[in-house]
C-alpha cells in the first residue's frame, strides 16, 4: 500500500478567517481589492507544497457593510489572475447550482482548467438562506431537499457537457482544413425537472476532464449528495469524535456507489493561531476576539443558523434553538452550533468568542509543534485524510504556517516534500475520468 500523506489545501479568505483580521495591525485592508495580495497568497501556498488553493464565495452581501469587509472578487476571474503566478497547486473556487445555469459554469470551470493546466476544482455549494434568493427574483431560498435535488440534476448535465467533447476530438490538420472529427462531439440532449440543455460545450475537453469536484455540506442530503458526487469534501468538526463519526460515515456510503474509500478526501478546517510560545499563540487568539463588534458579530451568527438573536443578552445562555429539520439553511452549521452550546453551556458572548475565530472551525491556538500534534491526532485517528487551513489573518498567518509548520509535518513523514504531478487530480491521487465515448459509440453518431 502506498505511503499515506496528509492533503492540504489554504482557504484564503480577505486577510484573514476571524471576523476581526481587518482591524489587526498585522492585516493591510486595502489589500481586499487588490489582485496581487491574492496572487502572493497563491505563491506562498505554492512554496509550502499545498495542494489547492480555495476561494469560498456568495451571491449576496455577507454580514453588515458598517462593520464587514463584505466585499468579494469573483473567484473564477480571480483564480484565473493566481493560475498567471502559479504552476503546480490547485485553484478551488465556489459556484452555486441554484443561481446558475449548468452549461454556463461547466464553461467557466473548462475554461480555467485550460488556463491553468489542469488546476481548476469546484467547490459545489446549494446556496442557504433568503437573502441570496432575493438577488434572484425569488422571494425565499427552495426547500433544502429541493435544492440537493436540484443540484444532483445540475451535475449530470455539467458532466455530460464535459465530456461532450471526446479526449481525442480535435484534429488540427491544416492541410486538409479539418479541425475537429465530428464523430468525436456530441450533444447532450438533457431534458429533466430542473434543466433543458442540448450541447455540446463549446470548449473542447480540458485537461483534467472533470475539474475536481469538492462539497462542503455535512447534513444527511448532503452526505448522500456527497457519496455520489464528491472528491473532496469541506467539512467543520469541533470534536475528534464527531469528526470521526462523520469520517466513518461519509466513507461507509461510497461503495454503494462503486467507489473506494480513497476516492473521496475529508478536509476538516482548522483555524491555527500559531506562536512561538503557546502564551504567544494564546495572546493573538485574544487580541483578535478583543476586536469583535458584537453587534455585527451576533448578526452574522443570526443569519448563519437562521435563527435571530438579535436583542438576546451577551451574557446569558442561547435561548433553546429549534431542531435540526426545522432549519431550511445550512443544517450542519446549525446543528454544529447547537451541540457546541448544548455541550458547553455557552453564553451569547462566549460562543462569539468561539466562532470569531473560523465559522464553527475548530480553533487551535500554540505552537507548530502543538498544531502539528493535533493534525497527526486527526489524520491517524481515522477523522480526516488532510486539511482545510483557514489562517486567521493574512498574509502573516500563512507564511508562518508554511515556514513552521509544514516543515514539522514533512519530519513527521506526514506531508510530502513536494509535487509530484502536475495537475490538481494528480495531488489528490485521483485519475482523470473517462470522456464516455467509444468507436462503437462515436460511429452510431
Amino acid at each position: 500500500m502506498p505511503e499515506r500523506h496528509l492533503h492540504l489545501n489554504a482557504f484564503l479568505m480577505g486577510v484573514g478567517h476571524h471576523e476581526a483580521a481587518w482591524r489587526h495591525p498585522a492585516a493591510d485592508p486595502a489589500a481586499l481589492l487588490d489582485v496581487r495580495h491574492y496572487q502572493e497568497l497563491a505563491r506562498i501556498a505554492e512554496r509550502g507544497g499545498f495542494d489547492s488553493v480555495f476561494l469560498a464565495d456568495g451571491v449576496q452581501v455577507w454580514g453588515d457593510v458598517e462593520h464587514t469587509a463584505a466585499h468579494v472578487f469573483e473567484p473564477i476571474t480571480l483564480l484565473t489572475a493566481m493560475a498567471a503566478v502559479t504552476s503546480r497547486i490547485g485553484l478551488i473556487a465556489t459556484a452555486s447550482t441554484s443561481y446558475t445555469e449548468p452549461y454556463n459554469l461547466a464553461r467557466l470551470f473548462a475554461s480555467l482548467d485550460h488556463i491553468s493546466g489542469g488546476r481548476a476544482g469546484w467547490n459545489i455549494v446549494t446556496t442557504a438562506g433568503d437573502k441570496a434568493a432575493q438577488n434572484f427574483s425569488r422571494d425565499a431560498a427552495a426547500d433544502h431537499a429541493e435544492r440537493y435535488e436540484r443540484a444532483d440534476e445540475f451535475l449530470r448535465v455539467v458532466t455530460a457537457l464535459w465530456d461532450s467533447w471526446a479526449d481525442d476530438a480535435l484534429v488540427v490538420d491544416r492541410a486538409t482544413g479539418r479541425y475537429a472529427d465530428p464523430r468525436r462531439v456530441r450533444d447532450v440532449a438533457h431534458r429533466g425537472r430542473f434543466f433543458q440543455v442540448k450541447g455540446p460545450l463549446n470548449a473542447p475537453r480540458s485537461p483534467q476532464g472533470h475539474p475536481l469536484l469538492v462539497q462542503a455540506g455535512s447534513s444527511e442530503d448532503g452526505k448522500v449528495f456527497a457519496a455520489r458526487w464528491a472528491e473532496a469534501v469541506f467539512t467543520a468538526h469541533q470534536t475528534l469524535e464527531s469528526a470521526r463519526s462523520f469520517y466513518a460515515d461519509l466513507k461507509g456510503r461510497l461503495p454503494a456507489h462503486g467507489r473506494p474509500a480513497e476516492s473521496l478526501k475529508v478536509l476538516p478546517g482548522i483555524v491555527p493561531v500559531l506562536g512561538g510560545t503557546e502564551a504567544e499563540a494564546k495572546r493573538l487568539a485574544d487580541e483578535l476576539d478583543e476586536l469583535i463588534v458584537p453587534v455585527r458579530a451576533v448578526s452574522q451568527l443570526s443569519e448563519m443558523i437562521g435563527v435571530d438573536l438579535t436583542g438576546h443578552p451577551l451574557d446569558q445562555p442561547l435561548p433553546p434553538l429549534p431542531p435540526v429539520a426545522a432549519i431550511n439553511g445550512a443544517q450542519s452549521r446549525f446543528a454544529l452550533v447547537r451541540d457546541l452550546v448544548e455541550r458547553e453551556r455557552l453564553t451569547l458572548r462566549a460562543l462569539l468568542s468561539r466562532l470569531g475565530g473560523g465559522r464553527g472551525h475548530q480553533v487551535v491556538a500554540g505552537t507548530p509543534e502543538q498544531i502539528a500534534d493535533h493534525i497527526e491526532l486527526w489524520f491517524a485517528g481515522g477523522a480526516a485524510d488532510g486539511f482545510n487551513v483557514m489562517a486567521p489573518v493574512l498574509p502573516t498567518g500563512l507564511t508562518d504556517f508554511v515556514d513552521t509548520v509544514i516543515p514539522e509535518l514533512r519530519a513527521r513523514g506526514l506531508f510530502r516534500e513536494g509535487y509530484s504531478g502536475t495537475t490538481l487530480r494528480d495531488h489528490y491521487g485521483l485519475a482523470k475520468p473517462a470522456d464516455g465515448f467509444s468507436e462503437i459509440a462515436a460511429a452510431a453518431v
